[in-house]
């Protein structure tokens, strides 16, 4: 069976199970949308909560760290169907080598995250090379900062954490249909509820897509299916699962760079794509996630858990790869007239396997009259990558403007073997101590050994301390303050290919942060959130010998505000704004010492309104704006791409009949068809990425 009628059989059945179930689901609450926008701290007439500060379920307003979390409501009314889709609410965010039809990248705070530990699944790592399914996604949380004790190895940027849908509390069925771009076609559904008893419950997803990119020729399809399910095996015990499948086939599309090696790219359109020969192929993917997880009730103060998790990902990479100028020895750039090389990219039969468990006893208890909320436990992750020696091979020229056609390459990738290995093992322990009415202190260590080995690297084994302090001082109910100091730690860099030593390992690095904060619930309306910070790292770059060295020092200060409100019944508003001082200090090196580091703007601010018009129930007109400044593209600052502004307008109208809910949206994103240069890395030789042009979506959400 093609993979395109698979697509349509997997809908197809699923659409048939849901119409054939008793239509019991009641609609969701269209209204309260904004608040979400940017959650961290109270809104409506309850407090949000998450683990992600830690292991402690906590609400977010007394959280000592700045968190942003989407419920799955907004990623509908939002209209985020991929991560990418969310990241540009929150202004703390920005892409780091995210081409279309390959791995959505990001960095936050200035860093790029890991693929290999900053993207996690109920809190175990999963590799970030692929897109990340959103459809069986409860909610997308964004810890911004070092998360030494949350995670283990990570980049102090912090971690974005994707839960997984459960079961309703009753039944729920749930179709969206959706056309958007250049004819991409999406459909889903979401099927949840329970036995009568309560004992077992289910949540099934799945989702089909014809993808037609707004880059011309960068298309593809991919299929999703999920399952979770949960029986409450006592009133004390609660056993879950949860399995995932998700296929992926679309052509990548690689940036540019710089005209005769100094020139920002000129006379070129954001749908030009580069990898246009005969010969190229889409980047092939395949993710599969198995997950358990037992929850005891001890007594009224005491839990444990345990709960492992499996990740498997496999990818066939195929590029017609452009980079460089022959002609003018330009390594890496373009010729001045437009011309480039073509290099023929393969690596097949790619896998990464990631195995994680956890333990946790979680409770509370006062000792001499001090209240205490504990967690301690243990945690081993076992990651293996296999791969292949890759084909990069010069192939010919070609021309932005008058493309050419040239011959792959004869040569096929290596036969794939083990290649990495990482072995973690992790003990923790987190106690939030209750010093007085107003004061409570949340103090955390994890202690991590780390085995390390890769194919022409050394084996590296070694022990650390990761420590976590807090103070939250809370004045009253509606304001909460905190000082807070933790430590991080991540794997040495690999050198990228074309260094002299391309494929190196560099040492693991320890980063340090120091934050002070403070959050406000005025009433029910109005949530405001403030952050100042500072995190150093040891600097990671391609020295002008051409090596990639850890040298010096990258320091990052910083101030992130954010503020939801709601003006009147009808009127609601949100906004995040992040001003970033990111500078290379102590590299002895004259060309980049005190510069700023790349990518990264000095401000960056995004604005969402939310209006229902009391004149017309059931609708409500969107509008976000999205404003970023300059960005340096030169690890010399020689080079800066000018900052930009972004509009997008939507409008949702909700009607019910019978019991039937059917909200109907339509968005115009980029509506005045801004040309403007989203991501600007220094990945694989520097490449720039246009935003997406003025686009369109549609789509119909039925729940019944």
């Amino acid at each position: 069976m093609s993979t395109t009628k698979f697509q349509f059989s997997l809908i197809s059945i699923a659409l048939a199970q849901a119409f054939s179930l008793p239509q019991l689901a009641q609609a969701q609450n269209k209204d309260q949308i904004l608040q979400e926008v940017v959650v961290s701290g109270s809104r409506s007439n309850k407090v949000d909560t998450s683990k992600l500060g830690g292991y402690l379920e906590n609400s977010l307003q007394d959280t000592p760290l700045s968190i942003t979390a989407f419920s799955s409501t907004q990623l509908q009314d939002l209209r985020i169907r991929q991560t990418t889709d969310a990241m540009k609410f929150d202004a703390s965010v920005n892409d780091a080598y995210n081409a279309v039809g390959y791995a959505e990248q990001f960095s936050i705070r200035g860093f790029a995250l890991d693929n290999a530990s900053s993207y996690r699944k109920d809190g175990f790592a999963i590799p970030g090379d692929s897109s990340i399914p959103l459809e069986n996604k409860e909610r997308l949380e964004i810890l911004k900062g070092i998360s030494g004790l949350q995670s283990g190895f990570t980049t102090p940027g912090g971690v974005i954490n994707y839960v997984t849908k459960r079961s309703s509390n009753t039944a729920l069925r749930s179709i969206t249909l959706e056309a958007s771009e250049r004819g991409t076609l999406y459909g889903s559904v979401d099927l949840g509820g329970k036995t009568d008893d309560k004992q077992f419950g289910y949540r099934i997803n799945a989702a089909g897509e014809k993808l037609r990119s707004y880059i011309k020729g960068a298309d593809g399809e991919r299929q999703f299916a999920s399952v979770a399910l949960d029986w409450k095996i006592s009133p004390q015990a609660l056993f879950q699962i949860d399995i995932d499948h998700q296929h992926k086939s679309q052509l990548s599309a690689p940036g540019f760079q710089l005209f005769n090696g100094t020139e920002l790219p000129r006379g070129i359109s954001a749908d030009l794509l580069l990898n246009d020969q005969k010969w190229a192929k889409p980047v092939d993917t395949t993710n599969q996630n198995f997950g358990l997880r037992f929850e005891y009730q001890i007594d009224a103060n005491w839990n444990a858990s345990i709960s492992s998790n499996f990740h498997q990902f496999k990818r066939d990479d195929f590029t017609a790869f452009p980079y460089g100028c022959g002609a003018q020895n330009l390594y890496p750039g373009y010729c001045a007239n437009g011309d480039y090389d073509v290099y023929d990219y393969q690596s097949v039969g790619e896998s990464k396997k990631l195995r994680g468990t956890q333990a946790i006893l979680t409770g509370k208890f006062a000792t001499a009259g001090v209240e205490h909320q504990l967690a301690a436990g243990m945690s081993n992750s076992d990651r293996r990558d296999y791969y292949g020696d890759y084909v990069y091979d010069y192939a010919g020229s070609s021309n932005l403007f008058h493309p050419t056609a040239v011959p792959p390459s004869t040569n096929r990738t290596g036969p794939v073997s083990l290649r990495r290995t990482d072995k973690e093992n992790s003990l923790f322990v987190q106690d939030i101590i209750k010093l007085s009415k107003e004061l409570d202190l949340h103090a955390g260590l994890r202690r991590l050994s780390v085995d390390r080995t890769q194919a022409g690297s050394p084996q590296f084994e070694q022990s650390y301390n990761l420590p976590s302090a807090a103070l939250v001082f809370k004045p009253s109910a509606e304001l909460s303050t905190y000082a807070s100091f933790s430590q991080g730690l991540e794997h040495g860099g690999v050198a990228p290919i074309g260094t002299t030593n391309a494929n190196k390992m560099l040492e693991a690095e320890k980063s340090t942060q120091w934050e002070l904060g403070a959050k406000a619930a005025i009433g029910n309306d109005i949530n405001l959130t403030a952050a100042i910070f500072r995190i150093t790292k040891p600097l990671e770059y391609t020295n002008a010998a051409n090596t990639y060295v850890s040298a010096g020092e990258a320091e990052h200060r910083g101030l992130e505000l954010a503020a939801q409100a709601k003006l009147s019944k009808e009127w609601n508003i949100g906004a995040s704004a992040t001003a970033i001082n990111a500078r290379q200090n102590g590299t002895n090196d004259a060309t980049i010492e005190g510069k700023r580091v790349t990518n990264v703007p000095s401000f960056k601010s995004s604005v969402y309104t939310d209006y229902a018009p009391a004149l017309l129930a059931g609708a409500h007109l969107t509008g976000s704006w999205q404003y970023s400044g300059s960005k340096s593209f030169s690890p010399d600052n020689k080079v800066t791409v000018p900052g930009y502004n972004v509009v997008n307008f939507g409008a949702r109208y909700s009607l019910q009949n019978n019991g039937i809910v059917t909200t109907l949206r339509f968005d115009i994103n980029n509506a005045f068809n801004k040309f403007y240069w989203r991501d600007v890395t220094q990945s694989l030789g520097g490449y720039l990425f246009p935003g997406a042009p003025r686009t369109y979506k549609l789509s119909a959400q039925i729940d019944f």
